[in-house]
């Protein structure tokens, strides 16, 4: 005959149950129904003869009740349910000493077996669905909620994991943006691989990794459902500490001052000649290519990215609202747009193109580089998108540079170079298409001299009169 029987197990709660299951090492209990819970507690009594004096111990544990009496057993099972309700409420100690019955502390032992029946009670909320024991007892192990062995749990896993990021294997190769804003580290750039090492949105814009830097720093391995292993830290950025350019100052605290190294095109292209003596713009202007509809704005700017291909600069191009059949023919240049949508996207959309490309080129700036920014068009963003775009554009005190050039039906303001095209003398084929009239630069004798802007000046004088 089994020590517990039938009548005494179905009249027990199912956190008894449990911690019955679990002293009898019974597989996945916390899966079972009650009545199948019950099966499997008399089948593994009755077959384990030689536990009976370990079985009788587990008799007494459970509120010491006669299993031949449902009525006490009962009673003996809401004894120790209230028990583990004054332990889980902060009344565990003085719970403890009414189950001693002389008032005396419980012992160490007993502290470890009240956690242990706390921690099988919370099973009972679980729900019947629950993962497996072996892949819930991670997460459990990681929750600080009691002191004793939990926490020591608590302590190694922590340590353990630390351990690992530490001793993580070094790894370098070359950053490669994705549209979310986070990356990879290609270690056999430019070509993929299932080596390359995942760089989080927020370590990307921590760093201001801009696609081409070459990063170093600890990898961990991938886990469960992940496919590529993860950075843990960014050591260095092109050879120079990560910490040295985190300390630096931020791209809008950095002091501007005027174009002054102008920006040579060396083009026969009639429009391009008259632009570059004209209406010259050098490493940080802001410049704006205005006119109506059919002026050639968008050939220009191309006209413009061939030229400027050859320049020791980082090009970006960002297409926003334009023709799909401009997307297509963009992507053949020597620069391929870093961003492109069409105008059938939303306003917030062709924002975010234009925000992700000029973020790239503040980076190369803040870090001394020379980077210009082209975007076609202004038109189909929000007016203060358009306007911070190109704020960012500037010449930097012994540093770096920001050149923005976009399109746009007429200026935005701000600009210190606005290149007018007639509309009128575009579609009549006849070229320069440039309006000098309403074209300009400020400051242009800091790019072409005093006598250069005297001769600007003459010549639009001519024009307008």
């Amino acid at each position: 005959m089994s020590v517990l029987d039938r009548a005494y197990l179905e009249a027990s709660p199912l956190a008894d149950l449990h911690a019955i299951a679990s002293e009898l090492s019974i597989d996945g209990y916390r899966r079972l129904r009650k009545p199948e819970l019950i099966d499997a507690i008399i089948a593994r009594q009755d077959g384990d003869v030689a536990d009976d004096e370990d079985r009788a111990e587990l008799v007494v544990d459970a509120d010491a009740a006669d299993p031949a009496d449902p009525a006490e057993a009962t009673e003996g099972s809401a004894t120790s349910a209230r028990r583990r309700r004054g332990r889980r409420g902060g009344r565990g100690r003085g719970t403890a000493r009414e189950a001693n019955g002389d008032g005396s502390p419980p012992d160490e032992d007993e502290d470890e077996d009240e956690e242990a029946e706390a921690v099988e009670t919370e099973a009972v909320a679980e729900p019947k669905d629950a993962e497996p024991e072996v892949e819930r007892a991670e997460p459990r192990a990681r929750r600080p909620r009691r002191g004793g062995r939990a926490a020591a749990a608590v302590v190694a896993v922590t340590e353990e994991d630390a351990d690992d990021e530490e001793d993580g294997d070094l790894v370098e190769g070359v950053v490669e943006l994705l549209a979310n804003g986070s990356g990879f580290l290609r270690v056999s750039p430019p070509e993929a691989s299932d080596d390359d090492v995942y760089v989080s949105a927020a370590q990307v814009k921590r760093c201001e990794l801009v696609a081409g830097d070459r990063v170093s720093g600890p990898r961990r391995a991938p886990r469960r459902s992940e496919r590529f292993a993860s950075l843990i830290r960014i050591d260095s950025i092109n050879g120079r500490p990560a910490s040295e350019l985190a300390d630096g100052v931020r791209f809008d605290d950095l002091p501007a001052t005027f174009p002054s190294e102008r920006l040579r095109l060396g083009s026969e292209d009639p429009t391009l000649k008259a632009i570059e003596w004209l209406t010259p713009f050098g490493r940080g202007s802001r410049v704006t290519i205005s006119g109506g509809p059919w002026a050639g704005k968008s050939h220009a700017l191309r006209l413009l990215a061939d030229a400027l291909a050859s320049e020791e600069i980082s090009l970006f191009v960002a297409l926003a609202g334009v023709r799909p059949e401009e997307i297509s023919d963009w992507a053949t240049a020597p620069v391929a747009p870093a961003g492109a949508v069409s105008f059938a996207a939303s306003i917030d959309a062709q924002d975010h193109v234009v925000e992700l490309v000029v973020e790239q080129a503040r980076r190369i700036a803040a870090r001394g580089g020379n980077a210009v920014v082209l975007i076609d068009t202004l038109d189909g963003l929000h007016p203060p998108t358009a306007r911070k775009a190109m704020a960012c554009a500037r010449n930097v005190v012994d540093g770096g540079s920001l050149t923005v050039i976009a399109t746009s039906t007429r200026p935005v303001g701000g600009e210190t170079t606005v290149i007018a095209l007639d509309r009128t003398l575009t579609s009549t084929g006849r070229f320069p298409a440039l309006d000098l009239v309403a074209s300009g630069t400020l400051r242009p004798e800091l790019l072409v001299g005093e006598a250069g802007a005297q001769a600007i000046a003459e010549a639009r004088s001519e024009a307008n009169g």
